[in-house]
């Protein structure tokens, strides 16, 4: 799906079961509450390259505070640390293919604006893209691993090219000049071909391939479908790519350049997401969007079978990469009731190896919750999907408060993730629906495209009618339902408070738009490749579309607003600006009802060190605790037992 997306970005590890009615009031008798610091002391994790001599992996983690690079071994030990910011996060790329220089990325506390950096054998860095206020992205390896591919803005602040940075010299050289607002898809690797997309709405993207040799375009598709490209065959002479043209959901093409034909290689009855081929051809993985979970597939090309992936029990398995030579497999496996941890498998062996344990030994693992997945119908009939998180001291006789979840987008998901914002919060005691809203990916194109020109309206009905639904549910206090969100998740949640006042209690708007012909007039230089498409799905600021706008905008229509509300905000952000969090809360607090602001100075989109996260979470459940649990602000004493009735 290319829907374009306002969208908080967050790691996602997927889960399964819901805890059942027979164990959970056993487990109410025995949990404990957590802090916000024990919560957050839980390790993230990400990335994982192999070293040459696959003897360790590079990763990012935040167990300093912040993201930084470490190594790990293989094998299994101690964690080594490499950088060491206090500031901006580090992320790790990659290891170069042939000695243990490394690459790594960092933008300016939140501004994403990317650059690409290099560290050194002998500890030293430099940025290799030291282009003033232009992005830079890794596209990868060159197949004889003398350059890696980049994408950069630096020509053109609306437009990405392509570059090969030469690992001798550093000295980038251009490949594709784009003039035309593309999206840079693959390089084959002969590089021949390139993939390009050109994003028309939410549910039409083309997708080329340019002829690098005589310059010349093809168009793939023919019918009005959104198009990814994923993977050139290991010979060059295939493009893989994923289409819902034809259906609901996308699916996995082969399109032979030589004789311009397309063949259907995989349908499954989700969204195929991505495929791709290992560095020498053996394995084909494939991610499916299942029900709001990761499915992984890796096919063994020879045999044409899949490879059994190693069972961890009530774990799923959400990522997977390969080291070069494809004999061993780095993977992460995790849950939405608990965090990611990372391992390696043994292909030939068949044994894996746990490399982390990223819980925080002071949690029982017991007293987090696993989410389900629920399905409620709205006011229309239409059946809306959801990932609910229900307390273990959740009981009819102690009925809970309850908060409804709304992810970004317009066009994202909730997911069967660990959050642990949302474990705090039903650590506490609240109930959390996550809600699915229409327009939302997923669950097929005709459920992603409903709310086109039709924001604040139908699908704010959805969020509205999983109140209701919640209102509904025996162990819920039907009188203390809130709403939360983020990016446009905390449009929804101002919307809410604004064209329905009365329908939730409380309102948690993490930086949400609240006014959309400022934030459409200023979205990033970068992003004009689909601005169009942007307009087309939400409306051009620029023309009649403005009165639309205007009317949705929670900001004109402040004095409607009569219950409690907190605004969280980076001051970095780039998608939503400072000045849209800046005036809902000036506008509101002239109602004299509760306004609560928090401010991050360091963040952008998105809070990403362990400090200011401990922060907002904290405020977030203050705030609930206050207007809608109505504590008498007497704490349960940190780490103690709940008493069995609550």
């Amino acid at each position: 799906m290319n829907k374009i997306l306002l969208v908080l970005s967050v790691a996602l590890v997927w889960g399964c079961k819901q805890e059942t009615k027979e164990t959970a009031p056993a487990i109410a008798e025995t949990m404990k509450t957590y802090t916000i610091e024990q919560m957050m002391d839980n390790e993230a994790i990400g990335g994982g390259s192999f070293s040459p001599d696959k003897s360790k992996l590079l990763v990012s983690s935040n167990r300093s505070g912040i993201y930084n690079l470490y190594t790990v071994p293989v094998t299994g030990g101690e964690m080594t640390p490499v950088t060491q910011s206090d500031s901006a996060s580090v992320r790790a790329i990659s290891y170069f293919p042939r000695d243990e220089r490394m690459l790594f990325a960092m933008d300016g506390n939140g501004d994403e604006i990317y650059h690409i950096f290099l560290r050194d054998v002998d500890g030293s860095h430099r940025d290799l893209t030291p282009y003033p206020g232009a992005r830079a992205s890794f596209e990868g390896w060159n197949k004889d691993k003398t350059g890696f591919l980049f994408s950069s803005n630096k020509r053109d602040k609306r437009f990405t090219d392509l570059y090969e940075m030469d690992l001798e010299t550093y000295t980038p050289k251009m490949l594709f000049e784009n003039t035309e607002g593309y999206f840079i898809g693959n390089l084959s690797d002969n590089k021949k071909y390139l993939a390009l997309i050109k994003p028309i709405n939410t549910n039409d993207s083309d997708l080329f391939l340019y002829d690098m040799e005589n310059k010349s375009l093809t168009k793939i598709n023919q019918n009005q479908s959104a198009n990814s490209p994923q993977d050139f065959s290991p010979n060059g002479q295939q493009l893989y790519y994923t289409t819902d043209d034809g259906g609901e959901f996308a699916k996995l093409m082969r399109y032979d350049i030589a004789g311009q034909t397309s063949e259907t290689v995989m349908t499954r009855d989700w969204d195929i997401m991505g495929s791709y081929f290992t560095e020498n051809g053996t394995y084909q993985i494939t991610y499916i969007n299942e029900d709001a979970k990761n499915t992984i597939e890796i096919r063994d090309v020879a045999t044409d079978k899949n490879v059994p992936l190693p069972a961890l029990d009530g774990m799923d398995i959400t990522n997977v990469a390969f080291s070069e030579d494809e004999s061993l497999m780095r993977f992460y496996a995790g849950g939405s009731h608990t965090p990611s941890n990372l391992y390696v498998y043994d292909l030939e062996r068949k044994n894996q190896t746990q490399l982390t344990q990223v819980l925080n030994p002071e949690i029982q693992a017991q007293d987090l919750v696993r989410a389900s997945v629920v399905r409620y119908t709205s006011f229309d009939g239409l059946e809306v999907p959801a990932i609910y998180y229900v307390p273990h001291q959740a009981t009819p006789e102690n009925k809970v408060p309850a908060m409804v979840w709304v992810h970004g987008g317009p066009g994202g998901q909730s997911r069967q993730n660990f959050s642990a914002l949302i474990q705090y919060m039903v650590n506490h005691g609240y109930a959390v629906l996550a809600v699915n809203n229409r327009g939302s990916s997923g669950y097929g194109k005709t459920f992603y495209q409903m709310d086109d020109r039709n924001h604040g309206d139908k699908d704010l009905k959805d969020c509205i009618a999983g109140k209701e639904w919640l209102a509904q549910q025996p162990n819920i206090d039907a009188n203390k339902i809130g709403i939360i969100g983020g990016s446009y998740g905390g449009y929804m949640t101002m919307a809410a408070l604004t064209f329905a006042p009365e329908a939730f209690d409380v309102g948690v708007n993490i930086f949400g738009v609240t006014n959309w012909i400022r934030t459409l007039r200023s979205i990033p230089p970068w992003w004009e490749a689909q601005k169009e498409a942007l307009y087309k799905e939400l409306g051009d600021p620029n023309t009649a579309d403005s009165v639309r706008l205007r009317e949705i905008s929670p900001l004109f229509h402040t004095e409607k607003v009569t219950k409690p509300l907190i605004v969280l905000q980076g001051a970095q952000d780039p998608r939503v600006l400072q000045v849209e969090s800046d005036e809902i809360v000036a506008g509101v607090k002239k109602n004299g009802i509760p306004v609560e602001y928090v401010l991050f100075e360091d963040e952008g989109h998105g809070f990403v060190k362990k400090e200011n996260q401990i922060k907002a979470y904290s405020e977030i459940l203050n705030f609930l605790d206050v207007h809608l649990k109505g504590d008498t602000g007497t704490p349960i004493e940190d780490g103690s037992p709940l008493e069995s009735e609550l």
